[in-house]
């Protein structure tokens, strides 16, 4: 499992996923009895947030991402060489990604959040798509259909239940120990700059790994955390996990 946050404001857009890769494994017994599938860690150190440099395109995934026994970062640098120019616009990225994953992984229950800016009249735009490989889907998330305007505001993906209690809780317990409806606070993404952008997408992702570490549940969210700023300027790392020797002590 994943999670993955996407905050949208006035200045730029911040992408920011999590590191850990989790599998589930399914055996049998020498007689050929199935046992039940363990879930466990495969590695700390997955890329799920991705940046195409001459396109100063964002990318972050949930969902499956071994397809065909393959890591995501492969496809995507794959995606690259055979389907992108430079010159492609955000919009025309999200197709190319989709006609690719659906060539090849027609059924993959794969998420992508695809993010930049885009020269409108000449003013930078900022679109930010949610599709969805097995069905087919592409949604612009930071659209308002109905007034037909841009909207500053937040999207994740994955293991959501964390945040999601944190942020959208209707209930909460009362001095008596029964329900009460929660209070209503809203965020202001309209109001955020971006280092609070920057600093929200990360706490989404660290209070997501922090609660799921000591709740008694499997530890599929985890790792370093990866993040990316789009910015009608420049497409940049606000931090980013490298490679590395071994450490010696």
């Amino acid at each position: 499992m994943t999670f993955v946050v996407v905050v949208y404001v006035p200045e730029g857009i911040v992408m920011a996923s999590d590191s850990r890769q989790s599998i589930t494994i399914e055996a049998t017994t020498p007689e050929g009895q199935k046992l039940p599938p363990v879930q466990t860690i495969a590695s700390d150190f997955t890329y799920k947030t991705f940046l195409l440099k001459q396109q100063k395109v964002g990318i972050s995934l949930h969902g499956d991402s071994l397809l065909g026994g393959v890591q995501m970062e492969s496809h995507i640098k794959r995606l690259q060489e055979e389907k992108l120019r430079d010159s492609d616009t955000v919009d025309e990225v999200v197709d190319k990604l989709i006609s690719y994953f659906r060539e090849r992984f027609p059924e993959a229950n794969t998420s992508f959040y695809v993010a930049d800016f885009k020269k409108e009249e000449e003013i930078s735009v900022p679109h930010a798509y949610r599709c969805h490989i097995g069905r087919n889907e592409k949604e612009r998330v930071n659209f308002d259909m109905d007034a037909k305007r841009v909207r500053y505001t937040c999207s994740w993906g994955g293991q959501i239940d964390v945040i999601s209690t944190m942020l959208k809780a209707y209930q909460i317990l009362g001095p008596d120990n029964k329900p009460a409806p929660a209070p209503k606070f809203p965020i202001i993404y309209d109001a955020m700059n971006l280092q609070d952008a920057i600093d929200f997408a990360i706490y989404a992702v660290r209070i997501t790994i922090d609660t799921i570490r000591f709740q008694a549940r499997p530890k599929n969210v985890g790792g370093e955390i990866d993040v990316l700023l789009l910015t009608p300027e420049e497409a940049t790392w606000v931090q980013r996990k490298d490679l590395h020797g071994s450490i010696l002590k």
